[in-house]
């Protein structure tokens, strides 16, 4: 469950940033920003300390390496599906959904890799205080 929490909200960070609709703060920021400059700024410092948490603990739970090789599985992925006819890469829609999940996939990933490394090898790391 703490994954799917985790891949959750990481999802919805990612959708609300930007997505292919119209409900997106990179849609918002630009609609509004002679108008509610101020609000825009705000909002996009608050959404920027929320990613620079999330790409901190990722960073510091697979790394650089674990990131690219997250990301290879999952473009590994992409290729069955595209060759099997599952996705198709003419719909830019699809393919921006395809892109959010990917990427909340890696930060749930990044989030959640302590903790299971600590359930499968039974080791802490030294700077843990004990706190999950």
């Amino acid at each position: 469950m703490g994954f799917l929490i985790r891949w959750l909200v990481a999802f919805v960070l990612l959708a609300t940033t930007f997505n292919p609709t119209e409900l997106s703060f990179v849609k918002w920021a630009r609609a509004s920003w002679n108008e509610q400059t101020s609000l825009v700024v705000l909002f996009g410092l608050v959404l920027l300390v929320i990613y620079v948490v999330f790409l901190t603990a990722v960073l510091r739970g697979i790394g650089a390496l674990g990131v690219t090789l997250v990301l290879a599985v999952i473009a590994a992925l992409v290729w069955v599906l595209l060759d099997l006819g599952w996705l198709s890469i003419d719909d830019p829609g699809m393919m921006t959904w395809v892109a959010i999940l990917a990427l909340s996939v890696v930060l749930a990933v990044g989030m959640y890799w302590g903790i299971l490394w600590r359930r499968i090898s039974g080791q802490i790391e030294v700077d843990d205080d004990g706190d999950i």
